[in-house]
């Protein structure tokens, strides 16, 4: 009986943990990618995607949306994958070189593809880390 509430417990516990290092990965990731973003903009770097400009901000917003996907993504995979952590990796991974693909097909000077790019790559080395480490090998 003791053995299956410590079980539970440390379950709960790797599961709250693993939220709570998600979320403030995507908290940190928000602030580097806005921080990449201005820095490309005060370099010279146009923000103009199709002719619109991206808001700093929007950095900020889509990368924490983004980020709060893959802690769900893990979460669902600490409940029913049998190694969470592999299969984390593996997702985020692969979801990160999909994420690539727009920036290199939309409307924009090479600079500003290669700063979007950036940011990706950025926020996924903050995220990816994070949270996988808080899941079961």
């Amino acid at each position: 009986m003791t053995t299956t509430a410590t079980t539970t417990h440390a379950t709960t516990s790797t599961f709250g943990v693993m939220i709570r290092s998600g979320v403030i990965a995507a908290l940190a990731a928000s602030a580097a990618t806005m921080a990449v973003a201005a820095a490309g903009h005060a370099a010279g770097v146009s923000l103009d995607v199709g002719g619109a400009p991206i808001p700093v901000a929007g950095f900020g917003v889509l990368t924490a949306a983004f980020s709060l996907i893959g802690v769900v993504i893990a979460a669902l995979l600490l409940r029913f994958a049998r190694r969470p952590r592999r299969a984390f990796v593996r997702t985020t991974v692969a979801l990160t070189v999909l994420s690539l693909v727009p920036d290199v097909i939309v409307d924009a000077g090479a600079a500003t593809k290669v700063l979007l790019m950036l940011t990706h790559l950025v926020a996924a080395a903050i995220v990816i880390p994070a949270v996988a480490r808080r899941l079961a090998a």
